[in-house]
């Protein structure tokens, strides 16, 4: 088991060296377990992943991933995102075991233990390690909200209601019908 430096951080050796019967993320050094999605969370997550993997597979304009994928964002910044988009132009960051650096898109979908840590943490971290969209999915209120890079950093561009067809700035001409999300 890994031990936390002096500080009493993890780094990305430490997290490396974890077990890999449960899931975990580093936020700042700090260990984060993760407890198993429920039903509902990984019916969305399909979806959400379908919708953008059938979009950008025709276009072949890039790869998603979905969790549990590692993304190294710095060597205190592991997290794994529900799903996560990378363009061609940045297709370096995918490594042999994670992806290393801030994917196009990411998003989370977050769940009564999360909604803290999406809306507050990872948001920020998001924003600080150059993510240019990042999508919020909200199952209770059955909802989506989506943050898009400006000269400010990730504001809120939009929220969609589940009537409403969710459209990406970043991905021209995808469309998610959020009927069949929630």
């Amino acid at each position: 088991m890994p031990t936390a430096t002096l500080e009493g951080k993890y780094t990305y050796e430490d997290y490396a060296a974890l077990p890999d019967d449960k899931r975990y993320e580093l936020i700042e050094g700090e260990l984060i377990m993760t407890p198993p999605p429920i039903i509902r969370h990984q019916m969305i997550s399909g979806e959400v992943d379908f919708a953008i993997r059938s979009f950008v597979r025709q276009r072949r304009s890039g790869r998603v991933f979905s969790a549990p994928t590692d993304v190294v964002l710095d060597n205190d910044v592991v997290v794994q995102p529900d799903v996560l988009f990378i363009s061609n132009e940045r297709a370096g960051i995918i490594g042999e075991a994670n992806i290393q650096g801030a994917p196009d898109i990411v998003v989370e979908i977050v769940s009564e233990s999360s909604a803290h840590i999406d809306f507050g943490r990872k948001k920020r971290l998001y924003d600080r390690y150059g993510v240019a969209e990042y999508w919020i999915v909200i199952p209770d209120a059955e909802a989506v909200e989506v943050f898009s890079r400006t000269e400010k950093g990730l504001v809120l561009s939009r929220r969609y209601e589940k009537w409403e067809s969710l459209e990406s700035g970043l991905l021209a001409g995808f469309r998610m019908e959020l009927s069949e999300l929630f």
